[in-house]
């Protein structure tokens, strides 16, 4: 039996998430009593009705519920459920605008205690415990519902029984870190191809940008180095059960060095690891499943990408 657990921040998407696992054939409910999941096992396993389950817990739950929830999560896992914790998450000043433009209430004001500001950080708060127990954190902040579906059905769905889902991501360090990055490294001390004119518009995925960084030395040391790096450290991951891991890699508009590097990264790793995705969060650009012999970016672009709008 496999159950997912959907939880986050309200406002972060959470609903959309389950509604994208159950057209996809889990048995989906909403607002579940933290207390109620072994309950909720122990029924449809006795059933044999539904194989893949998808569950919402959130800050709705009693707060002595969600204090148990790492309990109860160890429990299932000892009965050999196999569970996965997936936690969304969005900026708060976004949140703020999100619940300004729609006027919903949030879940923690309704009793007329606290302001919005202080219910988004209370919830925060009171989700800590799940947020750290998470095998995957969505930052949804620059998503639209269409991107958000895409990846529950590319990295929760579509898992299956791989060891571990490895995620290259390239970003801008002037938009602010991932919020999902596992691990990340600076490439903003490599040569910047921006400074030239005839360069500005173009992105490290084309190959004047990539000539231009193949020019310097010290820009294929860094990708060696950082290639060394996760291959010293994924077996270590592996070996730990972790589910998702997402190495992020910044420069400073998230537009050349970063992308030439995630690209590289990328499909060096592909050589090697079963499936590896690759995010250009400036420029939109998701690619999922990379296969092992490295292709064209173009090639790439006509089989498998989804584009922000």
């Amino acid at each position: 039996m496999q159950i997912v657990i959907i939880s986050g921040r309200s406002g972060s998407g959470k609903s959309i998430a389950l509604q994208a696992l159950e057209d996809l054939g889990f048995y989906a409910i909403d607002n579940l009593p933290a207390m109620l999941l072994g309950s909720l096992v122990d029924e449809l396993h006795d059933a044999q009705a539904h194989s893949s389950i998808a569950v919402s817990i959130d800050a709705r739950n009693l707060p002595h519920a969600l204090q148990r929830f790492p309990t109860l999560l160890h429990e299932l896992r000892d009965r050999k459920v196999q569970c996965q914790v997936v936690y969304l998450t969005t900026d708060a000043r976004i949140l703020l605008e999100r619940y300004s433009a729609t006027r919903r209430r949030h879940p923690l004001t309704r009793n007329n205690r606290m302001t919005l500001a202080e219910a988004i950080d209370q919830e925060e708060a009171s989700l800590a415990e799940i947020r750290d127990l998470a095998d995957l954190v969505i930052d949804t902040s620059r998503l639209s519902v269409h991107d958000l579906r895409g990846r529950i059905a590319d990295q929760v769905a579509e898992r299956g029984q791989e060891a571990l889902a490895l995620t290259i991501e390239s970003f801008g360090f002037k938009r602010g870190v991932p919020l999902d990055a596992d691990i990340v490294f600076d490439a903003r001390c490599l040569p910047n191809p921006y400074w030239d004119p005839s360069l500005r518009d173009a992105t490290g995925r084309d190959s004047s940008v990539i000539a231009f960084l193949d020019g310097y030395p010290m820009v294929d040391e860094m990708r060696r180095d950082i290639l060394a790096w996760v291959e010293r450290w994924l077996p270590r991951y592996l070996a730990s059960q972790r589910s998702y891991l997402t190495v992020a890699i910044g420069c400073t508009g998230g537009q050349h060095r970063s992308v030439y590097l995630a690209e590289r990264l990328a499909h060096d790793l592909a050589v090697q690891q079963p499936s590896v995705r690759l995010r250009h969060r400036e420029l939109g650009i998701h690619l999922s499943r990379l296969p092992s012999e490295t292709t064209s970016s173009t090639e790439q672009d006509d089989h498998d990408h989804e584009k922000e709008p």
